[in-house]
């Protein structure tokens, strides 16, 4: 299935990017008969979340919201697409993010620089703009109201500036971008979830992102709805574990500073980071496993980590 809802009015939607099953998420929370979505994926992943409308007996005009955890182009790429199918809605971002919403076009040249034309144009489309008069900016402590049920939007930076995490009171729990990690359904083991820190190749910041998971923590809530992938519960281990984790990778990252290969070397330590916690966790075949389903996130990590490094010499 592509979305599965359960008894909260939460449903979890498989937005497909990438043609990854269960890689990214999007989510849809209903409340008195109106909606609003989290995230939304990119322009190939619109189908999917209006089919999740359908399969809710939904119509169009009952989405209040889009609200958008950060602007990366796997949570925020098909905004515009989207809104133009929801008449009633409008979007919801933090302040950083709203003018890239309404002017798309520095996010294209970012990402295409990055990927190239030919895979930007695949992966992406074309990036249509949300009119301004629809967008809402959301401060720390931004309440979207849900036809009465409140969604607390927290300036979460760390993963991105221009982030914020959603605290839905109502089922004591966040949405959280990528300000939580990852945890992939393919590392779940008898013990749980395996989580992974994710930074981006431009704004990662490890004392902001700890300040982050602290505060998502101090809820002590029920659960965190990750957008790569899914309801995690076990959140104070799974905090435990991110913050552990982002010490470790930034003394790896020092570790590796000066060196002529630092990337190659530091990729290498990354690997050798999250296998090892991962056989540690229960992961059959972690050595060969780890390596193949997170070769992306450590590439991106390392290059976080050296952006990063390299900031700090400024």
């Amino acid at each position: 299935m592509d979305s599965q809802a359960d008894d909260i009015g939460i449903t979890t939607i498989d937005t497909g990017f990438g043609d990854r099953p269960r890689f990214c998420a999007a989510y849809l929370v209903e409340h008195a008969g109106r909606a609003a979505f989290i995230d939304c994926g990119s322009n190939d992943s619109v189908p999917r979340m209006l089919a999740a409308l359908d399969q809710q007996g939904l119509a169009r005009e009952a989405i209040d919201w889009l609200v958008l955890t950060h602007v990366h182009l796997d949570h925020a790429g098909g905004a515009g697409t989207l809104m133009r199918a929801l008449p009633n809605a409008r979007l919801v971002v933090h302040p950083r993010g709203a003018p890239h919403m309404v002017d798309p076009s520095r996010l294209v040249a970012g990402a295409t620089a990055v990927y190239g034309e030919v895979e930007f144009a695949r992966s992406y489309g074309t990036l249509l703009p949300v009119p301004a008069e629809r967008v809402v900016e959301a401060p720390d402590g931004h309440v979207v109201d849900l036809a009465g049920r409140p969604l607390l939007c927290a300036d979460t930076p760390g993963h991105a500036r221009h982030h914020i995490a959603v605290w839905d009171a109502a089922s004591r729990s966040w949405f959280s971008g990528d300000i939580f990690g990852l945890a992939y359904p393919e590392l779940v083991t008898g013990q749980g979830a395996f989580v992974v820190p994710t930074t981006s190749p431009v704004q990662f910041d490890p004392d902001e992102m700890r300040a982050s998971v602290r505060r998502l923590l101090a809820e002590q809530p029920a659960a965190v709805h990750l957008t790569h992938y899914g309801r995690v519960d076990e959140v104070a281990r799974l905090g435990t574990d991110l913050l552990e984790q982002v010490d470790a990778m930034v003394a790896l990252a020092r570790g590796c500073d000066g060196a002529a290969d630092r990337h190659a070397r530091l990729v290498e330590a990354l690997t050798t980071l999250y296998v090892e916690r991962a056989r540690r966790h229960g992961v059959a075949g972690a050595h060969a496993v780890v390596p193949r389903l997170l070769a992306v996130d450590i590439e991106l990590n390392a290059q976080g980590l050296e952006v990063w490094l390299d900031r700090a010499k400024r």
